[in-house]
């Protein structure tokens, strides 16, 4: 797959076929966040990996879909089968390092979906309840959590209708539609 493909092609996955995905995979998944570029070159993300054994204890803990919820949610047996949960360590860098996740996390989900897995980046989550489960030291601030699994839809980009028709919508069979701004609307021109 070449990356404009993978780029073009690339959806949030919100529904997922039960098969575990292994350790070996999920740390290859970090080894391509690993050579994100960072600012400084500090490096100060770090990853938990969270197979299919303990999914559950994070699937508690995040938030689906709110502009579609509760359609957009996975239903029993739709859930993601691993996480890898994001964090800053702020010993080495107390903030911003903000940049720094959202390229690993690109990384990340291009890298699942060459795999051909599917991947759903969270914000919408409860940051503390989650250290908590993981027993997680305060110096580390989870940024971001990464779902993930083999895919059980295949969402569909589509071009934006109007300036305020940006929310994603499901179609009665089923099919996720993401509409996408038009390229000459985000140019700034003269």
């Amino acid at each position: 797959m070449k990356v404009r493909e993978a780029i073009y092609t690339r959806r949030t996955i919100r529904k997922f076929r039960q098969e575990p995905i292994s350790e070996d995979i999920l740390r290859e998944l970090v080894e391509a966040a690993r050579y994100a570029p960072s600012a400084s070159n500090l490096q100060p993300l770090k990853y938990k990996l969270v197979g299919a054994v303990d999914a559950a204890r994070v699937f508690a803990h995040v938030h689906w879909a709110r502009a579609i919820a509760p359609a957009g949610d996975p239903k029993p047996g739709e859930e993601p089968t691993a996480y890898i949960l994001i964090f800053a360590d702020t010993n080495i860098r107390a903030t911003g390092y903000e940049m720094d996740v959202g390229i690993a996390a690109q990384n990340i989900t291009l890298a699942a979906l060459e795999m051909g897995i599917g991947s759903c980046m969270m914000g919408a989550i409860d940051r503390a309840e989650l250290k908590a489960e993981f027993s997680i030291p305060a110096h580390l601030e989870l940024s971001l959590v990464m779902a993930l699994g083999y895919p059980a839809q295949k969402p569909v980009a589509v071009e934006m209708a109007s300036q305020d028709a940006y929310r994603y919508w499901l179609t009665p069979d089923g099919i996720l539609h993401v509409p996408k701004r038009p390229l000459d609307e985000i140019i700034i021109g003269d």
